[in-house]
């Protein structure tokens, strides 16, 4: 796990997109915010660079590829699974099938997005410092 690598934010609602942005914004970490629109964008950058993110926090409903597939297709991807990225969803609602389903793809978290700034910011700051805390293996390149 790359602790100072960019923060990957998968979410194609553009409020959504800027409340987020906001709260890292005032949590003043020195990661980079990278957004992506949908998970077929996320994918391709997360297969074709070499920058090796911090986190991943993700939506379930997306256009293209959902968050799901997305998941799906980082967990089989040998090289991607060994980079030990964390990968959260984060979601409007938190159906028990679709908590199960995540789950089973070896997702590291589900949330639900909160309506309010304040708790919103608590619970990014929670994620964050915890993955900053967590020991990851290493791996050889």
């Amino acid at each position: 796990m790359n602790k100072s690598g960019p923060i990957i934010i998968i979410e194609d609602d553009l409020d959504d997109q800027e409340f987020l942005s906001e709260v890292f914004s005032e949590l003043k970490y020195k990661n980079e915010i990278i957004f992506f629109g949908d998970g077929e964008a996320a994918l391709h950058y997360l297969t074709e660079t070499k920058i090796e993110p911090f986190i991943i926090f993700s939506d379930i409903n997306m256009p293209k590829l959902n968050g799901m597939e997305l998941r799906a297709k980082i967990h089989e991807n040998e090289e991607l699974r060994i980079k030990s990225i964390p990968y959260l969803f984060f979601s409007t609602v938190a159906e028990q099938a679709s908590v199960i389903d995540a789950y089973s793809k070896s997702l590291q978290g589900f949330f639900v997005k909160p309506s309010s700034y304040s708790d919103l910011r608590d619970i990014i700051k929670t994620i964050v410092e915890y993955w900053q805390k967590c020991v990851s293996p290493d791996y050889i390149k």
